[in-house]
């Protein structure tokens, strides 16, 4: 007969995330001892990490950190992923999440590279997350890293469902003066997923395809060819409008810009960052 109770099933599958028969199956073979049965989990999970390479890890938790840095701020937003939203509300997924990015901000990492290699109890964050990994049964993965750095950094973290952690992040970052309004800005960004800061940023390739298309659109639409270029033009500016921050509809007031917000305090928005889990 099985030396564990179900409240031990119980205490394991919170302590560790791993599903229930990978819990019951540990307990069994470590006789019931729960420290025994968490060890288990790891050494079985970690000889099935590259198992699980190709599976797709879409769930998850964004989560940031701001700190002082001199006279000014650096935010940093991580996204961390697993194959369930069990799994990414368990309470081990969501300490995972801070000891990794305390790790990440300790040594200034700024992209997933620099972070993987962090190191993170005598060990580096990609051998923590590949021991969770093992543990959680789920692959673990640490898809994107971002740093923003400004006199004044502000965040915005959003649930789309209130019963897991956030799926959508946004650092901001502005001079003093557009500090006022630098959160709602970062809302506005969580809401409209805007691509660029200014039109400045869009990249010379990028602006050639989206004219290509206009005039493509444009001509088998039959538009007169002398219409043309403001057509494009027209198309153009839409583009912009849908893609470039200071030019999109202020959320709180469709009637004026984000530019023109930010502009009316004096101040300025000079970076931002937004990643929602799994897009």
């Amino acid at each position: 007969m099985a030396n564990y109770t179900v409240a031990d099933i119980q205490a394991l599958r919170e302590r560790t995330g791993a599903g229930m028969l990978d819990v019951k199956k540990s307990l069994d073979e470590a006789d019931g001892d729960l420290d025994k049965a968490v060890d288990i989990l790891r050494i079985k999970g970690l000889k099935g990490v590259s198992k699980r390479e190709g599976r797709s890890a879409s769930e998850g938790l964004v989560i940031t950190h701001i700190g002082t840095v001199g006279d000014g701020q650096v935010g940093t937003l991580i996204e961390l992923n697993s194959e369930t939203d069990f799994v990414a509300k368990s309470d081990k997924f969501v300490a995972l999440a801070q000891s990794v990015l305390a790790a990440i901000v300790a040594v200034d990492a700024a992209d997933v590279d620099g972070a993987l290699a962090a190191p993170l109890g005598g060990k580096t964050v990609k051998e923590i997350i590949d021991e969770n990994a093992g543990v959680l049964g789920e692959k673990i993965l640490l898809r994107r890293v971002a740093r923003v750095a400004a006199p004044v950094v502000v965040d915005y973290l959003h649930k789309t469902n209130k019963d897991l952690p956030a799926q959508v992040g946004v650092l901001v970052g502005s001079d003093a003066k557009a500090a006022d309004v630098a959160r709602d800005v970062a809302m506005h960004i969580a809401a409209y997923s805007p691509l660029y800061l200014t039109r400045d940023e869009v990249s010379a390739d990028v602006v050639a395809n989206e004219r290509r298309v206009a005039e493509e659109t444009s001509r088998n639409e039959g538009k007169p060819e002398a219409a043309l270029p403001k057509i494009i033009e027209g198309r153009m500016n839409g583009f912009y409008k849908e893609n470039v921050l200071v030019e999109q509809a202020f959320a709180k007031d469709p009637k004026t810009t984000v530019g023109k917000v930010v502009e009316a305090t004096g101040g300025a928005v000079v970076g931002f960052a937004r990643f929602r889990v799994g897009a």
